[in-house]
């Protein structure tokens, strides 16, 4: 058979296709649309083909089980022992001598816990290790108007705010936080600690660029782990530094694909207590077009002439700073926490931070008294007045006095942090865990003597961390917390006492 006998079997094969074909109902139809369709849009004949072919390719693929089992059966016997033979890794680090003896002498309050409290021993001491800054926990008027408040909207909402748990209340705080900071919007969040967690993993991703001090707080280590961005660290309060990471940083990412950017720092640091050079961040932030996140969990309440924070006390615009995190838990003496920023960082959080959407809402009593007390703060100037009045009646009782040990904290900041001199460290060859020792020993003197302190406590490092991999070490210090709850005798006395056991500690310690 030749070229052209094949050729003209062919024709007729096909002719006699199409007769077959046409003989089909509605075959007429199919072929005017596939003429006109391929006339018009062939490309769209090609993908319509492809597709048909596709589904014809798929209902005739063989089936399988999605149950098929692809390990190897054991019997009960050799499941038994595997599960005899496994020890899990336990989830913390057990306790040492050092913390169980701690734990057994902790001492335990009785009532509320004002300036001067009562222990379960019987004894009244004065309590110099709460947060009571302006002594809110002994107004009468605001306990009046938290039982008020507790009988007209209950315990709790019982529900995330983005469901059925937002309240008049919450929508109250939101509005005079933002109004009070100067800035477009605020959001409440139920629990302070959660609040920088939660926010740092809802804008940054995996890939996002975060420069963070080495100093900051748990809370903020949480949410960069969270957020499984990109870290870089620079040193403690150091701007040079900063500058130099912001530098590399922008340098590094010139050629590659565009990154969401972030630096991240705290008011006051809750590790050091000294406070941010917030002009200089605002300064190289817009330089490098980084976004700024700033944990104001210490300042807010404490720094400025009414209490906005960092912002107000260097005299920079809050609208500057991306995104201001507070605590409504700490010198407010309420409960929970909040994010202020621009309309657009509100409500992307509203549906995308975690604490926030998925847990219930702040307690009306707690957004009530955090409005109560934040307005005491704008209209009560004398109550800030006399905490920092106090805070420089303790600070002359034991900064420059004390032989042994000095303050790192800022001078308006009323949480003074003492950690031991350089030169006592080194004569006296102390390790981490023994000028911890010491200082616990020097809290217990205190107590027996009638003032209550404590010591600078964070989360321990995660199992098999070394000191390189944290970064940064904290530095063992005493926590002592100033009040207007006290008199200035009472202060001086208390610094006095504070002082002494200081020295008897450190010179028993050979």
């Amino acid at each position: 058979m030749d070229i052209q006998d094949a050729h003209h079997l062919l024709v007729r094969f096909f002719d006699e296709l199409s007769t077959q074909f046409q003989k089909v109902p509605g075959s007429a139809i199919f072929l005017r649309y596939v003429k006109s369709s391929y006339q018009n849009d062939p490309v769209r004949s090609a993908v319509e083909l492809f597709l048909f072919l596709f589904a014809v390719r798929y209902l005739l693929a063989p089936k399988y089980s999605t149950q098929k089992q692809n390990y190897v059966t054991l019997s009960d016997e050799e499941i038994d022992e595997l599960v005899e033979d496994w020890t899990p890794e336990p989830l913390v680090a057990p306790q040492t001598a050092f913390e169980e003896a701690e734990n057994e002498k902790r001492p335990v309050i009785v009532g509320p816990t004002g300036p001067k409290t009562k222990l379960s021993n019987g004894r009244t001491v004065t309590n110099l290790a709460s947060y009571n800054f302006y002594n809110f926990v002994s107004n009468e008027t605001l306990k009046e108007k938290a039982i008020q408040t507790l009988r007209t909207y209950g315990v709790g909402p019982c529900g995330p705010p983005g469901f059925y748990g937002t309240q008049d209340v919450h929508m109250k705080t939101e509005a005079d936080i933002a109004t009070h900071l100067g800035v477009p919007a605020c959001i409440v969040y139920a629990q302070a600690f959660s609040v920088i967690s939660s926010v740092i993993p809802s804008f940054s991703k995996r890939g996002d660029i975060i420069v963070a001090d080495k100093a900051v707080n748990y809370a903020i280590r949480k949410g960069l782990q969270i957020s499984r961005s990109t870290v870089r660290w620079y040193e403690h309060n150091n701007m040079e530094d900063l500058q130099r990471v912001l530098e590399k940083v922008t340098r590094e990412q010139a050629k590659k694909p565009l990154t969401r950017r972030f630096i991240v720092t705290e008011g006051i640091f809750e590790n050091v207590g000294d406070v941010v050079d917030l002009p200089k961040i605002i300064q190289l932030k817009l330089q490098y077009k980084f976004r700024l996140m700033l944990d104001e969990t210490w300042s807010f309440g404490v720094l400025g002439r009414t209490g906005r924070g960092v912002t107000e006390q260097q005299h920079v615009d809050a609208s500057e700073v991306d995104m201001i995190v507070g605590s409504l838990a700490g010198p407010l003496c309420a409960g929970g926490g909040f994010c202020a920023g621009s309309d657009e960082i509100v409500e992307h959080q509203r549906i995308s931070a975690a604490a926030y959407t998925f847990s219930a809402a702040l307690p009306a009593m707690l957004a009530t008294m955090a409005c109560e007390t934040l307005g005491l703060l704008q209209t009560s100037a004398d109550i800030m007045t006399q905490l920092r009045e106090n805070i420089r009646t303790m600070r002359a009782q034991l900064d420059p006095r004390s032989d042994w040990a000095i303050c790192t904290s800022s001078p308006d900041n009323p949480i003074m942090l003492l950690i031991l001199k350089a030169d006592v460290i080194a004569s006296k060859h102390l390790s981490i865990s023994e000028q911890e020792q010491l200082l616990q020993d020097i809290v217990d003197e205190a107590l027996t003597n009638g003032v209550l302190i404590t010591r600078l406590k964070s989360m321990p490092r995660a199992l098999h961390t070394t000191a390189k991999q944290a970064e940064w070490e904290l530095q063992p210090a005493l926590k002592v917390c100033i009040t207007i709850g006290l008199t200035r005798k009472e202060i001086e006395r208390a610094g006095t006492t504070i002082r002494h056991a200081i020295t008897k500690m450190v010179n028993r310690r050979r």
